[in-house]
């Protein structure tokens, strides 16, 4: 499972270097005989839509605030990015297949509540939409919206999503790439970089508020996936070259959440 940030795909065009990269670390794997899901954000794109179109932009606790236009204008973008890195990996040959959550019902989840407006909690996934493409060959691309009960769509976190997908597959390892190397033990102190954390130190630094704005989603998003049956996660900077590779080799700068024992 690998979860690939927005800000990694700042340039979001089919021949852009970080998808070749991608398409090249997600082929490896494949050849290996590992199944993979590519789950993206698309934060970059979403925000400058959002001021093309003069929409304002606000964020709660690392989240997005979504009123009715601003989840048309996400779904607008998420869609475009979707189309740009699924197209890259076709064109390595890797069969691509782009899904949002309201593709078969892939993610259902219901509102998070408060100021976030129509923002959706951690969704429940209906694994058989993922493995039945797998079984043909093909690789999901999945953008984060969700459908609530009434079908109705959902704007969720990427980070939310890649971690309630991971534990509902029982992925072996959730890549979650983002644009910094390593949680830090204090946020402000690049020297406090963790190598390996358990979930219970985790939920630790959640709880005191060391985890902060964008971080939390992808904390609670290791928790989510852990919980629900992966073996691992782990958290790398998307914009290193090769980075899923290095990533899953640990032959770059990262982060390794395991469960507490």
């Amino acid at each position: 499972m690998v979860k690939l940030g927005g800000h990694a795909v700042r340039d979001a065009r089919v021949d852009a270097p970080v998808l070749a990269q991608l398409a090249q670390d997600v082929g490896a794997l494949r050849r290996a005989g590992d199944d993979v899901v590519v789950v993206h954000g698309g934060g970059p794109q979403i925000a400058s839509l959002l001021a093309r179109l003069q929409v304002p932009e606000r964020f709660h606790e690392g989240l997005r605030v979504t009123d009715w236009a601003t989840l048309e204008v996400v779904a607008l973008a998420l869609a475009s990015l979707n189309q740009v890195i699924t197209a890259a990996l076709n064109r390595a040959g890797l069969e691509a297949v782009g899904l949002n959550g309201a593709d078969a019902s892939l993610l259902r989840a219901s509102l998070l509540g408060g100021v976030w407006g129509r923002v959706g909690g951690v969704p429940a996934v209906d694994a058989s939409v993922v493995t039945r493409a797998w079984s043909v060959g093909w690789t999901p691309v999945v953008s984060p919206l969700a459908v609530d009960d009434d079908g109705q769509l959902l704007n969720c976190n990427a980070d939310t999503v890649a971690g309630a997908l991971a534990g509902a597959l029982g992925a072996t390892t959730l890549v979650l790439l983002s644009d910094v190397d390593q949680l830090r033990g204090d946020p402000d102190d690049p020297s406090t970089a963790l190598d390996r954390v358990r979930s219970d130190e985790v939920e630790a630094m959640l709880a005191s508020g060391m985890a902060r704005d964008g971080m939390r989603p992808k904390m609670r998003a290791a928790l989510d996936a852990l919980r629900g049956g992966a073996t691992r996660v782990v958290l790398a900077d998307g914009r290193r070259e090769h980075a899923v590779a290095g990533a899953v080799a640990g032959t770059v700068p990262v982060t390794e959440v395991r469960a507490s024992e």
